[in-house]
């Protein structure tokens, strides 16, 4: 008798429509702690926004959030991680435009799909870059920068964090769609170009906005535009390219919460629903915008067609500039 009365709710959970089990799971999860694969060191700007976001899920749910950082490899290393972990709810992974839209479009081989091997559970924020001169170049928007190096062929240096990087897609792009003229020069990082940039070895570059808005304060350096389709909160005043006279012109790196495939969507739904609510607070916002992020919020669906287009853009780019894996 005792073994029927143990037995029963378990065959009554299994005869329950799939859709039904997967809510009864979803109103039990999470019941562990759960992971969040980041792919860089700690303490950058993603690992600062997902330790912001996780404080929220933990109050939240009751569980804690394990950061788990796995940098390598242009973040390959941590973003294969996720996509061959189980479907259960418990590993996520902070996708980047890098790793999920920029590395499919420029290597042809890796270890994962970004459109297979993951379910989109939601983006979290944008991270806008600002266009910044050295204050020697004669141009304070970038219609005058465009007019400036068609003047003066061959005389403007472009720095980027490295071939293949946002930044140097960033550049490309720009160039795609104004027909801007400039030389690329490839730096190992964000952090010597933009010393070289303060220094005057060369005149341009995308980079994050709150690693320079010091610089743009004091004027040693001169703010031309941000990247994205709206300004940003964390540099109101800075018109975006779009504004300048370049319609439809958009790009930023950007931090997304992806489950592996399969995972169920009632759990998908669940976390995106507790990730929502945490980026619309007021104060998560503030202090999101605080480093250079722009709080994004959105359904897995949206995220989902947000890819798309990245990677198609990012596919234009790379193959209209010729540009080759390291």
């Amino acid at each position: 008798m005792r073994i029927k009365t143990l037995l029963t709710p378990l065959l009554a959970y299994a005869l329950l429509p799939v859709s039904a089990a997967s809510t009864f799971a979803a109103d039990a999860y999470p019941a562990k702690p759960v992971r969040f694969v980041i792919t860089f060191p700690a303490g950058g700007p993603t690992d600062v926004v997902v330790r912001l976001i996780g404080q929220g899920l933990t109050s939240e749910w009751g569980q804690p959030m394990i950061i788990d950082n796995r940098g390598g490899a242009g973040g390959i290393v941590g973003t294969e991680i996720v996509a061959k972990a189980a479907p259960d709810g418990y590993s996520f992974l902070v996708g980047t435009a890098g790793g999920m839209t920029i590395n499919p479009a420029l290597q042809p081989k890796l270890p994962y799909d970004s459109f297979r091997d993951f379910a989109p559970v939601g983006m979290l924020v944008m991270n806008p870059q600002i266009l910044v001169a050295h204050p020697s170049v004669a141009a304070k928007n970038v219609k005058e920068l465009v007019a400036l190096a068609k003047s003066k062929p061959g005389q403007l240096n472009f720095a980027s964090a490295g071939t293949g990087t946002a930044t140097h897609l960033g550049l490309e792009l720009l160039k795609l769609t104004t027909g801007l003229e400039a030389v690329h020069v490839p730096y190992k990082g964000g952090a010597p170009a933009t010393t070289d940039l303060i220094a005057g070895q060369v005149q341009l570059l995308w980079v994050s906005i709150p690693s320079v808005l010091p610089h743009v304060k004091s004027g040693r350096l001169r703010a031309l535009a941000v990247s994205t389709a709206k300004r940003s909160g964390s540099a109101p005043d800075v018109p975006t390219v779009a504004e300048s006279g370049y319609p439809g012109f958009e790009y930023a790196n950007w931090n997304a919460l992806f489950a592996p495939a399969k995972t169920p969507a009632a759990i998908v739904n669940k976390v995106n629903a507790s990730v929502v609510k945490i980026l619309s607070d007021p104060d998560v916002a503030q202090r999101l915008s605080s480093q250079g992020a722009d709080p994004a919020p959105g359904s897995p669906d949206a995220l989902a067609r947000y890819m798309r287009t990245d990677y198609e853009r990012w596919k234009k780019v790379i193959k209209s500039a010729g540009i080759k894996p390291d």
